[in-house]
């Protein structure tokens, strides 16, 4: 078995997923700008509904992004292209898309005053914003749970991930970067690591243990222990973990005549 990121994280985050996209309310003429895009799941959705605009996805990966090129071409999507780059300091067009998105995507920038200051210069007036972002870490039982699983006492995981969780704090950046009425709105959804504990076993080793852990998930101890916290998590549907997210919402206020 081959641990696929690609496929991973659109199956780890379906129930997000479907919130998320209700949450866009796209227009068939929409120009709309996906960061973080991955492997273009958000980025092909909004492609469907806006049939008369354009969509762009920008990531910093170019491997998903040759899986979203390669998919949005089998599924016949020509309104919509792909872009490497950091969203952070990338050049766009100035005051062009009418809806930014970014499913679990915004977190990691390293100056995210400066990314949002430069998504702000690329909407319009009255464009949205529409994020989805990780609320805080104890609020998260996967990034807890499962490193302490490789290694007890282990930090939660990538704190970045967590850098939007605090509405003030977001609600801050968002306003200084030129966005206006930023509201929150609490998903709360498990997420999936796979259907049987292999499965969830590869995803744990393929995602947490490129993190500059030199020790193997198939060393015996660290290996009972993963395997241990899997199968306390095993329903029915899968090795699920609980998890809370934001959906934010703000606009781009129309300019004063």
């Amino acid at each position: 078995m081959t641990f696929n990121r690609a496929d991973f994280y659109d199956a780890e985050l379906r129930r997000h997923h479907e919130h998320f996209r209700a949450a866009l309310h796209i227009g068939l003429k929409d120009r709309v700008l996906d960061i973080g895009c991955g492997a273009g799941q958000t980025t092909r959705d909004a492609a469907r509904i806006a049939r008369e605009g354009k969509v762009v996805g920008v990531d910093v990966s170019e491997e998903l992004l040759q899986v979203a090129r390669r998919r949005s071409s089998e599924q016949g999507l020509h309104n919509v292209a792909f872009a490497l780059g950091d969203a952070q300091t990338k050049a766009f067009p100035a005051v062009h898309f009418d809806l930014c998105i970014s499913r679990f995507g915004a977190m990691f920038f390293a100056d995210p005053a400066a990314a949002f200051a430069n998504l702000g210069r690329a909407v319009r007036p009255g464009a949205r914003l529409v994020l989805m972002v990780w609320q805080a870490a104890d609020r998260n039982e996967w990034a807890t749970a499962i490193p302490d699983a490789l290694a007890p006492g282990r930090a939660p995981a990538n704190a970045a991930a967590f850098s939007l969780a605090d509405p003030a704090v977001t609600t801050d950046i968002l306003t200084q970067a030129g966005f206006a009425s930023v509201e929150f709105a609490q998903v709360h959804e498990p997420v999936f690591y796979g259907p049987n504990i292999d499965a969830a076993h590869e995803a744990v080793a393929g995602l947490f243990m490129e993190q500059g852990d030199s020790r193997s998930p198939e060393k015996e101890g660290v290996s009972q222990r993963v395997r241990a916290l899997l199968e306390s998590h095993l329903t029915p549907d899968g090795v699920l973990f609980d998890s809370r997210a934001w959906i934010v919402t703000a606009h781009k206020p129309q300019q004063r005549a």
